[in-house]
């Protein structure tokens, strides 16, 4: 069986002219249901309610933000991990630990004022990896690729612009590897993988194959040549995407 490999050696610019330190912004703030617990959220973070993050429609990733509810005047910093809300007068979603220390969970909502106090550095320079694309996997039809690709149609594409430099290969797969998910966009694919070999240090792969006549992307991390191998490292990667399977690569 012939499997095709694409090696990405990508490096991430994020390029934004919008919300930059001192923006400021008044309207209703939402938090995060708790069944998005552990969701990948755009930017390829998983949500956690525990952490001080939040969505936002345009300001870029990793700003931090003071929120403030002005019904109380009490004041939460928060990091963009996230797109949305996507409800019309709403301009922030907020992680339910910062909903909670702003004190309207019980409400739902609070009139808010947000303020970037601090952006990320551009152009942000992220070390290279290594992205193979395998094609003709076995695993096309898996419940844990349907439920992902569930949850990354229901991401946003952000407003910044993105660089990526790729690197073309073509190998022959074997062994075991961690799927991670499978993805409709290749954005947020890409999002994901870079967050994977920072996060999991380990090569990324990518398959490309056809399911009910749509292309999807599955995301693969590690090259192991025993299952037990990949079961050790399973445990390690569950701890944050913890719908992650093994794959045998053929």
């Amino acid at each position: 069986m012939r499997l095709i490999l694409l090696s990405l050696l990508f490096q991430l610019l994020t390029i934004s002219g919008f919300a930059q330190v001192g923006f400021t912004q008044e309207g209703i703030a939402s938090f995060y249901l708790d069944k998005f617990e552990g969701r990948t959220t755009a930017s390829g973070e998983s949500y956690s309610f525990r952490k001080a993050t939040c969505a936002h429609l345009t300001i870029p990733f990793g700003s931090q933000v003071r929120v403030t509810n002005l019904s109380n005047n009490i004041s939460v910093v928060v990091r963009v991990n996230d797109r949305g809300p996507f409800v019309p007068d709403r301009i922030i979603d907020l992680s339910k630990s910062a909903a909670e220390k702003l004190g309207f969970v019980n409400a739902g909502t609070a009139k808010v004022k947000i303020e970037v106090i601090e952006s990320p550095i551009q152009p942000v320079n992220l070390p290279s990896t290594s992205v193979n694309l395998p094609a003709n996997n076995k695993q096309s039809t898996t419940q844990a690729s349907v439920s992902s690709i569930k949850q990354v149609n229901e991401l946003a594409v952000p407003s910044e612009s993105e660089l990526y430099e790729l690197k073309v290969n073509l190998i022959q797969p074997k062994g075991f590897s961690i799927q991670i998910g499978s993805y409709k966009e290749l954005v947020n694919m890409l999002r994901i993988a870079n967050d994977l070999k920072n996060s999991l240090k380990k090569e990324v792969r990518v398959q490309v194959a056809n399911v009910n006549g749509d292309k999807i992307y599955r995301l693969f991390v590690g090259n192991f040549s025993t299952r037990k191998d990949a079961e050790a490292f399973k445990v390690k990667a569950a701890k944050i995407y913890p719908d992650c399977f093994i794959v045998e690569l053929k």
